[in-house]
């Protein structure tokens, strides 16, 4: 009988290095406004708004898939940092920090569990796969609710006009029309209470 458990140790250590990602702070506010929301918290928050809402994708999905993305998603983030969405300039050098640290993180894996991981990080940032499409979309759903919530959240506090949170993500309505058209009647109404720059 073979060891089952020759990779234990690699596997503990991601496992550990993971807790990491809970000290990573997100530009979005929690709804009561005391803190700011970690990485860890919101890859939480986007398996439970898969679990909820997958009924609502354009297309048929597998949950779990979607649910193994958007739990790795943002993994990368311990090494390379969370880029606020409308950071031009961080948004410049994003790829390069977070290949860098798909590289070290699912490194630490055994070989064959660290590249199943890595393609399912990679076909959500490629986005052309039903699921990646829809956590892509709860992905970015998931902030506009936090915000809506907030009046604004951070779109106030740096400016950010509602032309632009519009235009940043209508990706969602690849994923699904119907969560599309709630966040976009939600960022308008935003804006029609004269909440935006």
């Amino acid at each position: 009988m073979t060891d089952p458990t020759p990779h234990l140790d690699d596997q503990l250590a991601f496992l550990l290095e993971a807790d990491r990602l809970k000290g990573i702070e997100r530009m979005t506010r929690l709804i009561d406004g005391s803190r700011l929301e970690n990485s860890a918290e919101h890859s939480w928050h986007l398996a439970l708004f898969a679990l909820v809402l997958s009924g609502h994708a354009n297309e048929p999905i597998d949950v779990l898939k979607v649910l193994t993305m958007v739990v790795l998603h943002d993994l990368v983030e311990i090494d390379a940092g969370d880029t606020f969405a409308y950071d031009d300039v961080g948004h410049e050098t994003k790829a390069a920090r977070e290949q860098a640290a798909a590289d070290r993180l699912f490194g630490l894996l055994p070989p064959d569990q660290g590249a199943a991981m890595r393609a399912v990080w990679e076909e959500f940032e490629a986005a052309e796969s039903a699921e990646a499409r829809f956590a892509c979309a709860v992905d970015r759903l998931q902030p506009v609710l936090l915000n809506h919530a907030r009046g604004g959240g951070p779109w106030r506090e740096h400016g950010i006009s509602m032309e632009r949170v519009l235009g940043r993500n209508q990706v969602i309505g690849e994923g699904s029309a119907v969560l599309w058209r709630e966040a976009e009647r939600r960022v308008r109404e935003l804006g029609d209470r004269g909440l935006f720059a």
